[in-house]
């Protein structure tokens, strides 16, 4: 498994954390995903395989932006 740590710009609630969680579990080898809108970080742990483009993808997707 590895860790990423993502800073993302946009997440104004609880409810852009919810989306965001909800998105990136959609990923297949997505093990656990942790939204703070206070820190403005996505954590996500996942399967080696799975590349940080891709989360940092999924995320522009719905919307939001990678700093």
């Amino acid at each position: 498994m590895k860790d990423y740590v993502i800073n993302v710009k946009g997440m104004m609630c609880g409810g852009c954390e919810n989306r965001i969680q909800n998105a990136l579990k959609t990923i297949d080898g997505v093990d656990t995903v942790v939204a703070s809108h206070v820190d403005g970080t996505v954590k996500v742990t996942a399967k080696e395989d799975v590349s940080l483009s891709v989360l940092t993808e999924k995320i522009e997707d719905i919307g939001y932006e990678i700093v």
